[in-house]
């Protein structure tokens, strides 16, 4: 089993941080991390995955490859959903989507770096199972 506790922990430290949360391709929670706001991140990521597989079959729709990320920047904050980027092995991959949200002063340059490479991990890890 993942220690999804252990592979967020580099995110939670990022500056700004509030919450995460890790999705299967279809938006079932895998793993939610709300303790810094009151927000149901569940909920919210649910619903942003919904949107985000819109907007990803919308690209395909004109062309272009299947979407990997969605920011939303606010006045006051950016929501972020990033797709699992990690190696193809036939049927040795599992999608994952990782949603987090930031406040607007956050460090958001370095959470998009670290969300990538926890994406690629879990992805990966889930694969092997």
């Amino acid at each position: 089993m993942i220690n999804f506790d252990e592979k967020m922990k580099r995110l939670t430290q990022v500056n700004g941080y509030l919450g995460a949360a890790v999705l299967n391709y279809t938006g079932e929670t895998l793993y939610v991390e709300n303790e810094h706001t009151g927000t149901d991140i569940a909920y919210a990521a649910t619903i942003f995955n919904d949107t985000f597989r819109t907007i990803s079959e919308t690209a395909l729709d004109i062309g272009f490859a299947e979407a990997s990320s969605v920011e939303t920047k606010t006045l006051d904050g950016h929501v972020m959903l990033v797709k699992s980027a990690g190696a193809h092995h036939g049927n040795e991959f599992a999608k994952i989507d990782i949603f987090c949200i930031f406040r607007d002063d956050g460090n958001i340059a370095l959470a998009k770096m670290v969300v990538d490479k926890i994406a690629r991990t879990i992805s990966d890890e889930l694969a092997r199972i």
